[in-house]
């Protein structure tokens, strides 16, 4: 039941109405930790969550950013969530009907907005998506973009046509399977359709598939090359990923009217526009990190690790980004299947590198009280859970329409997570009723609260 008031908690969403995301929540209530489990389980719950909380506040205080911090996560492609979305934080103002239409509002200009990753792919339109995020970068906002596993395979895939041919990096294009053909279909016809002669030059569709796809003996090469950083379950477990892909590309590509010769020509461009100084999209990849943190929180697109904790403790979250920098710079194999992109993917499963009560305490100790992340999608709205034995604050509420219609949701999302420098924990979504507010300090003894 509501019962927080809510001119105290909730943001004042700004523009015309007619422009305005519908659905948005008028009043708050208390988040239920745990997501939405049966009242039963409520006081343990509870009880969980402040034990976990009061470790980490033993061993260093809870401090909270100086600013409001504005998480969006995972918009996949869909322009229209992510705008709205931006509305919902309160930190934009919606000035038109077009996606890219919004300007700072004094809460945006004094606080800092967070993209949580996964950019690209599902649809409904990867390139608007980007020109939106571009247009807050243009607001002169303070925005942090994330790396997500769904950008960075397109990442790694242009950039492994630049590579020597090599067992460790050869696949790393068709790997990106049929997720990543919407998006060669949408620069294709931005890009290519026009010209007089879009493939001139390209040569014959048997030496674009020699190309781009892994040499014929790539499954006997690649495990040997592949056996300093990856157990043997998840070697074969890449193998038989891959099978899939190199059997099923060609398909995708042909389904979306693309021939071979298309799909090379369509890769160049793609790369002329996002690696290349002067493209279009040049500024998605630089802008990108791995890692961001505001006091306490974690930002980061899926979760940690004991070597990610590791590197935390005896360097910083700076360090992080300067090994993302180099590693997709210079080794494509030691990022991807090494721990840093562990922090894209991972979902704390066997298969997983794994975090234990050891890294968390490293994290607790360096002052990372919780992580605040998408990758794990949701449909009532915002989640705050137990994962490892820490605090997770699970960003990612499905906004694009694509996932949303296969979830049986209606229309595009529309979310925001809110880390308030005045000590709370609020959460926006038009998937649930009211706005959900947590309030860390309720749950930590008289001597652990902040200010104590």
């Amino acid at each position: 039941m509501a019962n927080q008031d809510a001119d105290a908690v909730l943001p004042h969403y700004k523009g015309k109405k007619c422009w305005m995301p519908e659905g948005l929540p008028s009043t708050a209530e208390p988040w239920r930790l745990g997501g939405e489990r049966a009242a039963d389980k409520a006081h343990r719950q509870r009880s969980d969550f402040s034990a976990v909380m009061n470790r980490a506040a033993s061993l260093s205080p809870l401090k909270w950013p100086k600013r409001p911090v504005y998480f969006v996560s995972d918009p996949h492609a869909d322009a229209a969530a992510f705008s709205a979305s931006l509305v919902a934080s309160g930190g934009v103002k919606k000035t038109g009907p077009e996606h890219d239409a919004f300007a700072l509002t004094k809460p945006g200009r004094q606080g800092l907005f967070v993209i949580g990753g996964d950019c690209l792919d599902k649809g409904p339109s990867n390139l608007d998506l980007l020109r939106s995020v571009k247009a807050l970068f243009d607001t002169g906002a303070r925005v942090k973009l994330l790396a997500g596993n769904h950008d960075v395979r397109l990442l790694m895939g242009l950039r492994a046509l630049e590579e020597p041919r090599s067992p460790e990096t050869e696949h790393l294009f068709v790997r990106m399977g049929s997720k990543v053909v919407p998006l060669l279909r949408e620069i294709h016809d931005t890009y290519l359709k026009a010209r007089t002669k879009p493939l001139k030059g390209i040569p014959s569709a048997e030496e674009c598939r020699r190309r781009l796809f892994p040499s014929d003996n790539w499954f006997e090469t690649f495990p040997p090359q592949a056996g300093r950083l990856m157990s043997q379950r998840n070697i074969e477990r890449e193998l038989s990923r891959m099978r899939k892909k190199v059997d099923t590309f060609e398909d995708a590509c042909q389904k979306a009217g693309l021939s071979m010769r298309e799909v090379y020509a369509t890769a160049l461009e793609a790369k002329a526009q996002f690696m290349h100084r002067k493209g279009d999209f040049a500024w998605f990849f630089r802008a990108m990190q791995l890692a961001h943190r505001e006091g306490s929180f974690l930002f980061i697109h899926a979760g940690l690790d004991d070597g990610i904790t590791e590197v935390i403790e005896l360097e910083s979250v700076k360090s992080l980004n300067r090994m993302f920098d180099d590693q997709i710079k210079h080794d494509l194999f030691e990022f991807y299947y090494g721990t840093l992109a562990n922090t894209m993917r991972t979902k704390y499963r066997k298969v997983d590198l794994p975090l234990t009560r050891q890294g968390v305490d490293r994290a607790f100790r360096q002052g990372v009280h919780a992580v605040v992340h998408g990758h794990i999608n949701r449909t009532t709205g915002q989640h705050i859970m137990l994962r490892q034995g820490m605090m997770h604050i699970e960003g990612d509420i499905t906004l694009d329409r694509n996932s949303r219609r296969k979830e049986g949701l209606e229309g595009h999302g529309v979310g925001v997570t809110i880390i308030h420098p005045d000590g709370k924990v609020i959460g926006i979504s038009n998937d649930h009723p009211h706005a959900k507010v947590f309030e860390p300090a309720r749950h930590l003894s008289p001597a652990e609260a902040p200010g104590a």
